[in-house]
């Protein structure tokens, strides 16, 4: 897992076409049991990119993007943000959301 300084995730969130962004820290243990099958499911959308934030190292980024909860997942197209889960959330609204994703 590459570790990215706060001025490249601003950049990759600017640059990716289509951008699924995990905000965790490492104490949460739910971010821990959920991360890997958020990365499975990104990873059978292609053109879709997959960031790990931990909100403890970068709290700059997690303010900008206000990010309050963790786990929060944003899918952002081109720098914009498309959808956003928090907390909660049903795998079967993100693989709905990945679809609709535009690449």
């Amino acid at each position: 897992m590459p570790y990215h300084s706060s001025e490249e995730i601003f950049g990759i969130v600017r640059s990716e076409r289509a951008l699924v962004t995990y905000f965790s820290t490492t104490e949460c243990q739910v971010c821990k049991v959920l991360r890997p099958k958020v990365e499975r499911m990104v990873a059978e959308h292609t053109g879709i990119r997959f960031l790990y934030v931990d909100s403890a190292l970068h709290p700059e980024v997690t303010g900008q993007h206000l990010v309050f909860a963790v786990p929060t997942i944003i899918l952002f197209s081109d720098g914009r943000e498309m959808r956003r889960f928090s907390r909660n959330l049903s795998l079967d609204d993100l693989d709905r959301a990945l679809r609709m994703l535009p690449r």
